[in-house]
């Protein structure tokens, strides 16, 4: 679950708008869009209505869930799909890190906090994020901090094999699919109405799921497999649901 922000005209002037796209993986193995929706200012509250019109149009169940840091956006998918697992974006964690560093140490603290995340187990990996700040907390305290304060969410993948792992450790998946919505509205600045963008993004989107119907995700019957384990207790009519 992602956005992307867009100049549109309303009432004579220029404002900035948000379209926020849910992108899930069905249990076929292919990529789907199930929807966009516009609005002025992401919340929490927003991303609850509509978490709730997708469990009124008859998603049944988000098994994991890959976000951003956005205040209150686990609350909202866990009040909805009480069940769901919720994946922190480790990308977006890294990029906020790498703001607090002066340049000429970017490099090595990025390296320090790649064998944080690339760790093989969760310990692991905590036991990195102790090195990290007992050598980095006296220049930069508050990236340890900000680790931590996350870890619930950002270590969520760890319990996964790589192949999961891939798909839900970071929100690139529908950032690579904003980029693709990014060069059919670039040139166009400013849109003149809320439709006119609206319109632009659903054909561009509508190629797009062409495309990915003769494109299941790569191993998924190895990944489905693994999903039918870990969930086991939350469907119980897997059969059914994937025939």
């Amino acid at each position: 679950m992602d956005g992307i922000r867009y100049k549109v005209r309303q009432d004579g002037k220029t404002v900035e708008k948000t379209i926020n796209i849910i992108m899930g993986i069905r249990l076929d193995g292919k990529k789907d869009i199930l929807g966009f929706w516009l609005c002025e200012n992401e919340s929490a509250s927003f991303w609850l209505n509509v978490l709730n019109e997708l469990k009124n149009r008859g998603v049944r169940q988000i098994l994991i869930a890959s976000v951003d840091g956005l205040k209150g956006f686990t609350d909202a998918i866990k009040t909805t799909y009480p069940g769901t697992e919720v994946q922190r974006c480790v990308v977006h964690q890294i990029r906020f890190s790498l703001r607090l560093v002066c340049y000429k140490e970017k490099k090595e603290v990025a390296t320090d906090l790649k064998n944080i995340y690339k760790a093989a187990t969760k310990e692991a990996a905590e036991n990195y994020l102790r090195e990290f700040a007992d050598k980095w907390d006296k220049k930069y305290p508050y990236i340890s901090k900000s680790w931590r304060n996350n870890w619930e969410e950002l270590s969520t993948y760890f319990k996964y094999p790589k192949e999961i792992r891939n798909l839900i450790y970071t929100t690139n998946p529908i950032e690579s699919l904003n980029s693709e919505l990014r060069r059919v509205t670039n040139n166009k600045g400013v849109f003149t109405s809320e439709d006119a963008l609206e319109k632009i993004l659903y054909l561009k989107i509508s190629k797009i799921l062409e495309k990915w119907e003769r494109m299941p995700i790569k191993d998924w019957s190895n990944i489905l497999s693994q999903l039918m384990i870990y969930f086991e207790d939350k469907i119980s009519d897997w059969k059914h649901l994937i025939s």
